[in-house]
């Protein structure tokens, strides 16, 4: 049975992957689009709109664009398995920031999620992105 799953495990990692991947692409999505949707006169409202939230967290107002880009590009290179351990190491540090400066002002319980965001991103640090990614097929793993 265990070398029958030992079979499987580049499915786990793919699926690992692409779930983390669709997790930080809608939550980039997020950011990108303003509460009140898109508009015209400011198109990229969504970035000011999270950007102010960075900056009442006392970082500064430029980190919101790159954790927005880390968010949504990072997501879409996770789901495709394109440049994976940048992508997951990006994923990982703006998760960890987020960890620091919003959740454990909540405690442990407000925490597991962004935790576990952690965890799977290192996970493919450390593994890379398996055998079923882009990264494979151009051969940069």
């Amino acid at each position: 049975m265990t070398r029958q799953l030992n079979r499987l495990q580049p499915w786990g990692i793919c699926l690992l992957r692409i779930v983390l991947g669709v997790a930080m692409t809608y939550h980039g999505y997020q950011h990108l689009i303003p509460p009140g949707g898109l508009h015209r006169s400011n198109p990229l409202g969504g970035f000011d709109y999270f950007n102010h939230f960075v900056v009442s967290l006392g970082l500064p107002y430029w980190l919101g664009y790159v954790s927005v880009c880390t968010e949504f590009l990072g997501g879409l290179c996770l789901v495709l398995g394109f440049l994976t351990r940048s992508a997951a190491f990006m994923v990982a540090g703006n998760m960890l920031v987020a960890l620091i400066k919003v959740n454990l002002h909540h405690g442990y319980a407000g925490s597991e999620y962004t935790l576990a965001l952690i965890a799977m991103a290192l996970l493919l640090v450390l593994t890379g992105s398996g055998t079923l990614a882009l990264d494979r097929r151009l051969g940069l793993s």
